[in-house]
């Protein structure tokens, strides 16, 4: 590849649009979360998903934000983030092993023919009916996000009446 043409080509980033998860430790004061997301809005940046609690200090809160862009863009959001006042600690999750998990809600509509076949499907996934009605079913499935959009997938197909999610949390392995 020769000329600028060929030369943009390679230096293009392999994967200009990935997901990235970042964990940040906050002081648990009043306005950090507000200061956190304001810094991604004030840039431009999207939140795909973000979860924050206090954690087992209760001085201290753990914010988990997924957002899209290339490693240059993460780059810029992590030298923000360390600039922000009650940042104690930010983990960029591409660089470590890490366990994740969301919790789904999902009321799916049932009948006499189907309500067996849900039951079935949420016994495999491991999922756990937590409300029942004559014409629906609520159920509740904990996972990474592979196994829970499958599980949505595979609820579609029988009528999904409403969903909530809570947004990815995770921890490193090590």
């Amino acid at each position: 590849m020769t000329g600028a043409w060929g030369i943009a080509r390679l230096r293009a980033p392999k994967y200009p649009d990935m997901r990235h998860t970042i964990s940040i430790l906050v002081e648990n004061t009043f306005g950090a979360l507000t200061r956190v997301a304001g810094m991604f809005s004030g840039r431009g940046y999207n939140i795909d998903s973000l979860n924050v609690a206090p954690t087992h200090n209760p001085e201290v809160s753990r914010i988990t934000i997924v957002t899209r862009g290339d490693d240059d863009t993460l780059e810029q959001v992590v030298r923000q983030l360390e600039k922000l006042v009650n940042v104690i600690e930010i983990t960029d999750f591409r660089e470590h092993e890490y366990i994740d998990r969301e919790l789904v809600l999902v009321k799916v509509k049932v009948d006499g023919k189907t309500r067996a076949e849900v039951m079935q499907i949420t016994d495999i996934f491991r999922a756990k009916i937590v409300d029942v009605q004559a014409k629906s079913m609520t159920i509740e499935v904990t996972g990474n996000e592979n196994k829970v959009e499958k599980f949505i997938h595979l609820m579609g197909n029988f009528g999904i009446l409403t969903l909530t999610r809570t947004g990815k949390v995770a921890l490193p392995r090590d």
